[in-house]
C-alpha cells in the first residue's frame, strides 16, 4: 500500500513524461525518488540544494518562462521558511505554480519541531487566490494532483502527511462531499481526519461532510448541508481555527455557532508517534467523541 508522497513520486515522473511545459524543483528532499526522471529529464528536474528560498525563486523563474513548475519539500521548508518568496516571487510577479509538500503537522514527531508546520495553511491564508488541496487517501491526492498541474496557471498547495484515511472518498475538487446525514449538527472533516471523525460520531445524529479541498472554502456546499440552527464543528490537521473565519462568513446571515477542532497553538515537546500526537491534542475518536457530544448536546 503505498503513502501520498509515494503516489505523488509515480505520478509526477508520468506527468513530466507526458508534459513538456511541466518542471519539478527540488531542495534535496525526494531527490532520490525522481532520479529516473531527472535522466530523461535532466532540464526538467531541478534540485537547488538545502537552499528552500532558491526553491521557490527558481519555481517562479520557471513560471515567468512559461512553465508549469512543481515545488516540493516538507511542508515546513516549502511554507514557512521561504514564505517572503512565496509571497513576492508568485504572487506579486503573478505567476502561479504547484506547491507539493510532506510531513505536515505531526508526520515526523522525531524531526521535532523544525519538521511540523501546523500553521502552513494559516499562513497562505494571508495571500490572495490560492488552491489548497488536503488529500486523505493517495487516491485522492492523485486526483487532486492531475487537477492542480491542470489548473491553468494558478498557486496551488497540495498538503500530503503520512497521516491517512482507510479508505478513500470520490471526491470534486473545490467541493465537499456529503458522507453521512443527521439532523442534530454537522461535523466538517477534512483531510486525514475523516476516519477519527467518522468513528466518533458513529451512532450520533450528526450529519459529517468531508473537505479534500479547502480553499477556495466551500460555503455553498456549508449551507446546504445544515438545517435551521447550524451548529458546525471543524476538525483540521493542521492549527485549530484555520477554517472558522470561513465558515463563519458562509453562515453569516444564519444563527450559528462553531466549533474549530486542530493542532493548539501551544508546543508539545514531547516528541511521539503521529497517534500519540492526535491524542495529544484531543484529535483521536475518543477525544473527538467527548469535544463533539459535549459541544452539541
Amino acid at each position: 500500500m503505498d503513502t501520498m508522497r509515494e503516489r505523488f513520486l509515480d505520478v509526477t515522473t508520468r506527468l513530466l513524461d507526458d508534459d513538456p511545459r511541466l518542471a519539478v524543483v527540488l531542495a534535496d528532499i525526494s531527490a532520490a525518488g525522481f532520479a529516473p526522471a531527472a535522466e530523461r529529464h535532466p532540464d526538467r528536474v531541478v534540485n537547488v540544494g538545502i537552499r528552500e528560498q532558491l526553491l521557490i525563486g527558481a519555481a517562479g523563474g520557471l513560471a515567468l518562462a512559461g512553465m508549469r513548475p512543481i515545488a516540493h519539500t516538507f511542508a515546513s521548508f516549502l511554507i514557512e521558511r521561504p514564505f517572503e518568496q512565496v509571497k513576492l516571487d508568485l504572487v506579486h510577479q503573478g505567476v502561479g505554480a504547484v506547491l507539493v509538500s510532506a510531513a505536515g503537522s505531526y508526520d515526523w514527531p522525531a524531526g521535532g519541531r523544525t519538521h511540523m508546520a501546523p500553521g502552513d495553511v494559516a499562513l497562505l491564508d494571508t495571500l490572495p487566490d490560492w488552491t489548497v488541496h488536503v488529500p486523505g487517501h493517495p487516491d485522492e491526492a492523485e486526483q487532486l494532483l492531475r487537477h492542480a498541474v491542470a489548473d491553468g496557471d494558478r498557486n496551488v498547495y497540495v498538503r500530503l502527511s503520512e497521516h491517512r484515511n482507510t479508505a478513500a472518498v470520490p471526491v470534486e475538487a473545490g467541493r465537499f462531499t456529503v458522507v453521512r446525514r443527521g439532523s442534530k449538527g454537522l461535523v466538517l472533516a477534512v483531510g486525514p481526519m475523516l476516519d477519527a471523525v467518522l468513528a466518533a460520531t458513529e451512532g450520533l445524529d450528526v450529519s459529517v461532510l468531508y473537505a479534500a479541498t479547502v480553499r477556495p472554502f466551500d460555503a455553498a456546499g456549508l449551507r446546504a448541508a445544515v438545517h435551521g440552527r447550524a451548529d458546525v464543528v471543524l476538525v483540521e490537521p493542521y492549527l485549530a481555527g484555520t477554517s472558522a473565519g470561513e465558515a463563519h462568513a458562509a453562515l453569516v446571515d444564519r444563527p450559528h455557532r462553531v466549533l474549530a477542532l486542530g493542532v493548539p497553538r501551544e508546543e508539545h515537546r514531547h516528541y511521539g508517534s503521529i497517534a500519540e500526537h492526535l491524542t495529544a491534542y484531543g484529535l483521536d475518536a475518543a477525544a473527538l467523541r467527548e469535544r463533539i457530544g459535549t459541544f452539541l448536546w
